[in-house]
């Protein structure tokens, strides 16, 4: 199978893709292109995972009316382009995992009769797909919210990263890795690999409060933002630039995050229990419409950022930790919204579109 996938902008979109195109490649042995912007994330990212990439010249379409004239006159010079690439490349299919990166090759594809999918992250769709959606073949979701995207061939397969996240071992020994007791209840913080500095500000001041638990904290600060934290690891709270997100979660009791779409997929295919804090200024607010559709089936506790205080996330986590079946029960829900085969069900769908 020959396979042109469209992806960029943010890790979001990225690692899902790089996720599909790795099973692709060792169990199809499929030959993959990536497309994206060659000013943004993707252009190092993909090619760091040995696959070819070619970047166009793109810029999105937000900002004043010139920036959204260039926006649209670059979409339309990348349209021709992407039309020579699927030209000398003869893909099966073309899969966009949205981002305006997805949408002039999506429609070249579809102009020149090549079938096409694309995959939404969040609960909430972002502008790329929402336009594209009445374009393609077959669109993946990860939430049932997705059903209301204008496309009757809508399948709610899950994540790509959740397929990989399915395979991490649930051990509590990788905690002493980071000086903490395996055998003490656990929470687990971080706000993605940057950290989050206003979030940081209440974890620090929570930090004291901490410190006389009966249970352990262990926070990845960010590490741009370890050095200015101003606070020294002791025996209940361990305090780190970096953590291995996956196995530190499945190794605790209890995961204080965001909510993008990769972690949300982690957290239900892993059975966490999660408090997310999502993330106010990312496009559309979608972090918060992940965190709303696990909450609204009782499969994470939901903590906004306008209401955080040290009071309130130290409530919230006392509140977990002391009930050993509500923790239970919103990790078991969660478990329930996991999609560990996404990938070999995406493979699937992609095939009977090529047939």
């Amino acid at each position: 199978m020959r396979v042109i996938i469209a992806t960029g902008g943010s890790g979001g979109h990225i690692y899902p893709a790089l996720a599909l195109a790795d099973a692709l490649k060792q169990n199809e042995g499929a030959n993959i292109l990536f497309v994206g912007s060659k000013g943004r994330m993707e252009a190092t990212e993909i090619p760091n995972h040995d696959y070819d990439f070619i970047g166009l010249d793109l810029q999105g379409m937000n900002g004043s009316v010139f920036a959204k004239m260039k926006s649209a006159y670059l979409l339309t010079k990348s349209y021709f382009q992407c039309k020579r690439i699927i030209n000398e490349f003869k893909p099966d299919i073309v899969v966009g995992f949205g981002n305006y990166t997805s949408v002039s090759i999506i429609l070249a594809a579809k102009h020149l009769h090549v079938p096409t999918m694309i995959h939404e992250q969040n609960s909430f769709a972002g502008k790329a797909n929402r336009m594209l959606a009445n374009k393609v073949d077959a669109i993946v979701g990860c939430y049932e919210e997705n059903r209301n995207l204008n496309n009757k061939h809508i399948y709610i397969l899950g994540n790509p990263r959740a397929s990989q996240a399915k395979d991490t071992v649930k051990d509590k020994a990788v905690l002493a890795e980071y000086g903490l007791d395996p055998q003490k209840k656990t929470a687990v913080i971080f706000m993605g690999s940057l950290g989050s500095e206003s979030v940081n500000k209440v974890l620090k001041a929570a930090c004291v409060k901490w410190e006389n638990k009966d249970y352990q904290v262990l926070i990845a600060t960010g590490k741009k933002h370890f050095e200015d934290f101003g606070y020294e690891s002791t025996n209940n709270v361990k305090i780190f630039p970096f953590i291995d997100g996956l196995k530190t979660m499945a190794a605790s009791d209890v995961a204080i995050i965001r909510a993008g779409a990769t972690t949300a997929s982690e957290v239900c295919v892993l059975g966490i229990c999660a408090i997310m804090i999502p993330s106010p200024y990312v496009p559309n607010n979608h972090q918060y419409y992940n965190a709303l559709a696990l909450v609204n089936k009782n499969a994470a506790v939901l903590l906004e950022e306008k209401d955080l205080s040290v009071d309130n996330l130290v409530n919230k986590l006392d509140e977990l930790m002391d009930d050993d079946n509500r923790r239970k029960n919103i990790g078991e829900n969660a478990a329930k919204l996991g999609t560990p085969d996404a990938t070999a069900n995406m493979i699937k769908l992609m095939k009977e579109l090529v047939k």
